[in-house]
């Protein structure tokens, strides 16, 4: 199967609108972080002096033994005591809007394009789950490095065929976001998926 390079006139016929030079940088890269950020599990814990399972008496008198004075085993200072502004769980996510995110998809999408990483070729599903035949199905061009392939759809037979194939990845046009557009240099785009490719950009 060949594939053809997804060009901005092309990408212009077909009702996507690109956006070139510095125009929504700053919000692309808002996005991905709170997509990043979301993903951080946050669940780094400490004790503090209250919460260490010791015992609240002194552990020497106060008086008379020539060392200093000490209050409580659970004491910061000492091995085995709390932690004084350890990290507590948290939640990292950020929140963008709606139309930040559209934005950034957009962008991600317009950059790719203008660098030519963009191809087009159409549809296919793979009609028994082999790799073989999976890949048989990708342009020789597009085998080589990371390939994200994008489409309306796929069949699970497809999905099997490719789970064995690491640099290769399937995605579907409505789950794919600007974190991913950005990760793959080259992007394999079936025939069946520009329609609604194009209407998450508007």
């Amino acid at each position: 199967m060949k594939a053809t390079i997804y060009s901005c006139e092309q990408a212009a016929a077909d009702g996507l609108e690109l956006v070139k030079g510095g125009k929504y940088s700053q919000v692309l890269h808002d996005v991905v972080v709170a997509y990043q950020a979301a993903r951080r599990s946050g669940s780094a814990n400490t004790k503090s002096k209250a919460e260490v399972n010791l015992s609240g008496s002194k552990p020497w008198r106060q008086k008379g033994t020539g060392r200093a004075r000490a209050g409580y085993k659970s004491s910061p200072v000492w091995v085995g005591g709390g932690v004084v502004f350890g990290p507590k769980p948290r939640d990292y996510s950020k929140n963008v809007t709606k139309q930040e995110r559209r934005l950034a998809f957009k962008k991600a999408l317009s950059v790719r394009i203008v660098e030519g990483g963009v191809f087009v070729a159409p549809s296919f599903d793979v009609a028994i789950p082999k790799t073989k035949e999976f890949l048989q199905r990708i342009p020789d061009d597009l085998k080589t490095g990371s390939l994200l392939v994008l489409s309306a759809g796929f069949s699970d037979a497809t999905y099997l065929s490719a789970r064995n194939v690491s640099e290769i990845h399937l995605k579907t046009v409505s789950e794919v976001n600007a974190e991913d557009i950005l990760r793959f240099k080259k992007i394999l785009l079936l025939s069946s998926g520009i329609g609604e490719l194009v209407s998450r950009t508007k």
